[in-house]
This record gives structure tokens, sequence and C-alpha cells, in this order.
């Protein structure tokens, strides 16, 4: 027996709805409801959606549907403002296809080897999962041919015009087929995207689903800081008083992040800073400790965060408010996710509550107000993170594996297999959360030690 809200009720395969039912999907989101039989019929679509929606899958189940296997040419391409983004989503697609043999799916961004990228292509893929400028830069090399491309996707489109993509957009738009289906998402919808959308689509068939958020689940807590110069002060007092164990604090600028991290760290909080002026490499390095546990506070700007995964997030702290009562909804929307339950707090001055009370009619509920008393003097306090992380000098190139590092972890340095956290494996480097009490001895044996059988250098993250 099927109903609406199934999966079952859509013209999917049996291997997708096999391995749909095996990973507990058992019912649509709101935006797949919406979506998915739009998306199944082959017309375009331009979707709203909050961070967390289940969009990925909206997509990522189409795009499945679609797929010639046999025909081992590039089908669909999926474009994404951010690498971790990009790899997320061709993660997410590569879960969804468990039960379907031969899918290739490949992760073209920069920091990585573009030779590597070309040759994979050359062997032939059906997904390609990217980002505009280096998509772009090898279209014009001819090493992406988007001739028997069926369908396109435009992942966190807003974020990709705010990230300055917009020229390389229309440029990859001359390499596109006409005859094609294009999907559009989007959590805002700036005038911009109308624009995109024209370029790119033919009659796109509207999807937007409610961007508020339940206040049982997320608790939306306001308080008011009197003047700008107090907002550290007040910042320091929250995090001693609630301890939240993995929070994102959003700040509107560069030096505003920075600034909140550097003091955050002199308290004794395990905080980093993530912003646009950061390369590629030190941002792995941040969000690989922030997913570790070897810093519980990233600080961090909207355009930095945007397209970020995190699970487990306990808390969001606006240290400055949004421009607008949308990116206030989807913020806040990084937490309480999977059930679980989150809580927001914000701060302003006097100046914003105008832009307070927009956010609060955007929410169609008062928040509650907490007055800067009940933030109680807490004297000296910490927030030590209870892991620390290191560098391998090896990853995938190396043909390592997860279970190598935690044998070498376990055998070499003598470690019990309850003291190792999360094991990253990138293209040359591997990251991997040990026990703060147990990181020297992790360094000192390992480095004296073998990991499959090879050598290699090892050291704090």
């Amino acid at each position: 027996m099927t109903n609406t809200f199934s999966f079952s009720s859509l013209n999917l395969s049996s291997d997708l709805l096999e391995n749909l039912n095996s990973l507990g999907f058992l019912t649509m989101t709101p935006i797949q409801e919406a979506a998915l039989p739009i998306i199944l019929k082959g017309q375009d679509i331009i979707g709203e959606a909050k961070t967390g929606s289940g969009k990925t899958a909206a997509f990522g189940l189409g795009i499945l549907s679609k797929l010639k296997i046999e025909n081992n040419v590039l089908q669909s391409l999926v474009l994404c403002p951010t690498r971790e983004l990009a790899e997320q989503v061709a993660e997410e697609i590569r879960r969804l296809a468990r039960n379907t043999k031969n899918i290739k799916v490949l992760v073209i961004c920069g920091g990585a080897s573009e030779y590597q990228q070309i040759n994979s292509l050359e062997h032939g893929v059906h997904i390609v999962v990217g980002t505009p400028g280096r998509v772009l830069k090898f279209l014009k090399k001819g090493a992406i041919d988007l001739k028997n491309l069926e369908i396109l996707v435009l992942d966190e489109a807003d974020r990709m015009l705010d990230m300055g993509f917009s020229l390389e957009m229309e440029s990859i738009s001359q390499f596109v087929p006409k005859l094609k289906q294009t999907l559009l998402f989007s959590a805002t919808f700036p005038d911009e995207i109308e624009s995109l959308s024209q370029i790119f689509q033919k009659n796109p068939e509207r999807v937007k689903v409610e961007s508020k958020h339940n206040a049982n689940i997320i608790r939306q807590i306001f308080l008011d800081v009197g003047e700008q110069r107090q907002k550290l002060s007040v910042l320091i007092k929250l995090l001693a008083l609630f301890k939240p164990q993995s929070s994102v604090i959003f700040c509107k600028t560069k030096q505003n992040c920075a600034d909140v991290a550097k003091t955050l760290v002199k308290q004794g909080i395990a905080a980093l800073a993530m912003h646009g002026d950061l390369d590629q490499n030190e941002r792995t390095v941040v969000l690989t400790k922030f997913a570790n546990k070897s810093c519980l506070v990233l600080v961090a700007t909207d355009v930095a965060a945007r397209g970020l995964d995190i699970k487990d997030l306990e808390a969001v702290i606006n240290f400055d408010l949004p421009i607008d009562a949308e990116v206030y909804t989807h913020r806040i929307g990084r937490t309480a996710r999977a059930g679980k339950d989150g809580v927001a707090y914000s701060l302003f001055v006097q100046a914003e509550k105008e832009k307070l009370l927009e956010i609060e009619k955007d929410q169609g509920s008062r928040g509650v107000y907490l007055e800067l008393s009940e933030l109680t003097n807490i004297g000296q306090f910490d927030l030590i993170a209870p892991n620390k992380t290191i560098y391998i000098n090896c990853g995938k190139k190396d043909k390592i594996r997860p279970g190598d590092i935690l044998g070498a972890l376990v055998n070499e340095a003598q470690l019990d297999a309850s003291s190792i956290g999360n094991i990253t494996i990138l293209t040359n480097q591997t990251y991997v959360a040990i026990a703060s009490q147990f990181i020297e001895q992790a360094i000192t044996k390992l480095n004296a030690g073998k990991i499959k059988g090879r050598k290699f250098k090892i050291g704090v993250a």
C-alpha cells in the first residue's frame, strides 16, 4: 500500500526504492514531495527551501532515475558554490546509488590535482559535481564535454552569485546544450536569481516550501546588549552560562570573525575563524577540526559557512544580526537537524530593533528575550575540546583506507580504539581525531613506526 508521502508512490526503480528503504528514507520531506514529481516528468524547476530540507536527495533521485549506466558519458552536471558542498553532494548521490552498480560520480573543484581529474574524465563518468571556476576551466580546455548532458543542477544558486560566480555561470551556459533539464535550488531569492533562471531555464515550475522553523525544535533567544562594544563580553558570558559543545557564531565581516575568534581563544575557548581570506587547505583544516571536536566554536561569515553540512550542531549564535530575515532563517536552520532540538541566540543593539521585528514577523512568532542580568558573573571558565587532530602526509593517492590508519594507531601507537575519532582521508592528506591526552603518544609512535609498511610525516594539524 502506498501513500502520497511515500517514495514508493513515485516512478522510481526497485533498486532505488530498496536502497531508500535501507537508508531509512521512508517518507518524503516537503521539498521532495513538491519537487520530485515535477523533476521525474522532465520539467525545469526553481526550488526554494532552507538548509537541511532534503533537496539534495530530490535532485539526486531525479538524476539517478534518468541515468543510462551503459552509456559511459557525462549525463548530469551539478554546480555548487564550494568544494565542501560539492563533496557532500557527490557523497549523497553515491549513497542514493548504493544498490546500482557502476555509476561513476566525479568531483571537479579547485584545491585538487587537475591532472588526476582530467584523467578520471577521460576514463568516463556519468555525473560531475563541481564548482563553477574549475568546471569552466575544463570546459574551455575541452576536458569536459556536455553534448550528452541531460540534467543540469544549480545548487545553492544564491551563494554562487554572492561568491562572485555570475560571469562564470554565464560562460558555462554557452557550453550547455539547449535540450536539457535544469534544476535550480536556492535558499533565498535575490533579483539576480531570476536573471540566472532566464539564462539556463525554459518555463520552470516554481516550488517553495515553508521556511519557518518550529519554535518547539529551535528555541530562539534574543539579547539586547546595549552597546556594540559590549557584544564580546556578553558573548563570553553566554558561552559560559550555556556551554554549548558545538556552536557556530555568525559575524558580518571577516575582521569581526578574526577578532571574535581571537578573543575566545584567549578566554580558553576552542574556537576557529572561517572567512573568505582562508585558502582551500586552511578551510579544509578548520572544518575537519570542527567535525573532529578539536574545535567547539566556529566563527564564520555567511558566505564562508554556506553549504556546510554540520551534524549535531547544538547552537547558532548571531553575533551580528543578518541583513534580512531570510538569511536569519537560513542561519538558524543549521541546528535542530535529524529530529534534534537546537537553540539560536541573537545579540542586538537598539539600532537593530526594526530588523529584529522584521525577523519575528517573518518567523511568525515572537522570540524569548533574555535579560543581561540573567547572565550572572561567571568568573574564569573554558571550553576545552576533547580531541586534537593529527595530520598524516598520505591519502587516497597512496591507496590508504580508514582501516589502515586505525590499525596503525592501535598496533603501532598502542592506542585504544575508543580514543580515536573521525578519520578523514583526502587525496594527499589524512586527518585523524585523537583524544587530547593521547596526542603526543600517537605522533611519537606513529613517526617511529609505519602505516601499511611505509613511513609518512605526522604532526598536529
